[in-house]
């Protein structure tokens, strides 16, 4: 395992649409928080939302985790597919249906373009999904590298029937 050389804050989008859908979330949550090298700062509510892809599939829950990490982000990717790997995840479909999706949305302030991790995340900006539950456990003030400030961004992206999941 990988450390970086000090703690950065990270933010991991957490999805599922297969099986009990709140619970592969809730488990990945726990399964995030307990890798060395991370703590867990705060967590979104949950959302239900379409998906984006095939229509033909679930509704899907989604949230959004910021962490404290000493993992360099490959390591923490990787750790994530460990745990998508762990709830069953199958990468068969170009977004079709799955048990857990976790993806690294933000790493600090950095850029990044590997092979296997973009990041801010591609599609950040244009995916309510996500970037809704971010601001709810973001900082005011938090600027997606390359693109805009989380409220800018906010402003120009609509729910699109995105639902918070009562707790």
């Amino acid at each position: 395992m990988t450390l970086a050389k000090s703690a950065v804050e990270a933010y991991i989008g957490l999805g599922s649409n297969l099986e009990d859908s709140i619970d592969h979330v809730n488990r990945a949550r726990q399964e995030i928080a307990a890798l060395p090298g991370v703590a867990e700062i705060a967590f979104s509510p949950l959302y239900r939302s379409t998906p984006v892809g095939p229509q033909d599939q679930p509704d899907y829950v989604n949230a959004v985790m910021r962490i404290s990490t000493e993992l360099e982000p490959v390591a923490l990717l990787r750790q994530l597919q460990q745990i998508e790997n762990q709830h069953g995840r199958l990468r068969s479909v170009r977004w079709g249906a799955r048990t857990l999706d976790l993806d690294v949305l933000l790493y600090a302030q950095q850029r990044i373009n590997e092979p296997d991790l973009v990041v801010p995340h591609p599609e950040l900006a244009k995916r309510a999904f996500v970037l809704y539950p971010m601001a709810d456990v973001a900082s005011c003030d938090l600027t997606i590298p390359g693109q805009d400030s989380l409220p800018h961004l906010l402003a120009a992206c609509p729910p699109d029937g995105l639902r918070k999941i009562a707790s």
